[in-house]
């Protein structure tokens, strides 16, 4: 978990959840896969709260293992808070991680969600870059409101609409975390639970994703050596 991520999932621990209740928060994604990496279990010191990390693997910081990737083994509306933070950019169908999300949360329940909006590809899985627009399109498709959406975006060149990349602080903004705050609806819509069993089912019998051929790759670097590309 890189710094700016802890950053900004601190801040919206720091200003949407209270010292004075308790809460049931699940991680999803939850696994330490550097040691040396800090952990959102650390940011919750002084909040009354039972943290469960939740992945499809095990490993560090996981407290219980997902059996089918878009199915979390809980309840029902038995969560308060979820919280996860560069997964969804590895998660092939987010929209049903976020509709599984939504399932074990309480009405009037809170998600923070951070995901990258650039940076290299890393992982098994690298399908997706977030922006607002993304979070708004996650809120209306479960029918959750959305609070907060803002990502950390690059400077524009002097008197230019354009970004200017190259300025981009490569230590503290490299992945351009997007962040969504997000609320579930105290009378939660009955379309948006039935789609969600029907889109997490789905999702969970597709599985795996078939794997990449390799001419997309050589027309892409033909492309780029201005060389014409082959039709398929």
């Amino acid at each position: 978990m890189h710094t700016s991520s802890l950053d900004h999932m601190q801040l919206c621990i720091h200003e949407h959840l209270r010292r004075d209740r308790h809460y049931r928060i699940l991680d999803l994604g939850s696994r330490q896969v550097v040691k040396d990496h800090a952990t959102h279990r650390g940011l919750l010191d002084g909040y009354d709260c039972d943290y469960v990390g939740v992945d499809v693997a095990a490993g560090a910081n996981v407290d219980i293992v997902m059996p089918k990737p878009y199915r979390i083994p809980l309840k029902r509306s038995t969560v308060d808070v979820v919280m996860t933070a560069q997964a969804f950019e590895h998660i092939p169908f987010p929209w049903a991680s976020f509709m599984e999300i939504s399932r074990v949360l309480k009405p009037g329940g809170l998600v923070f969600l951070i995901a990258p909006s650039r940076g290299h590809r890393h992982g098994t899985y690298d399908c997706w870059r977030y922006y607002p627009d993304s979070m708004r399109a996650l809120a209306a498709f479960a029918r959750m409101e959305l609070l907060e959406a803002y990502v950390d975006m690059p400077p524009r060149k002097e008197g230019s609409k354009r970004l200017d990349y190259a300025a981009i602080d490569s230590q503290r903004s490299y992945w351009g975390d997007a962040v969504g705050v997000f609320r579930k609806p105290t009378r939660p819509s009955l379309q948006a639970r039935l789609m969600g069993e029907l889109v997490t089912h789905w999702a969970n019998r597709v599985g795996e994703l078939p794997q990449p051929s390799r001419r997309p790759q050589q027309r892409l670097r033909r492309a780029a050596a201005g060389r014409p590309t082959e039709s398929r």
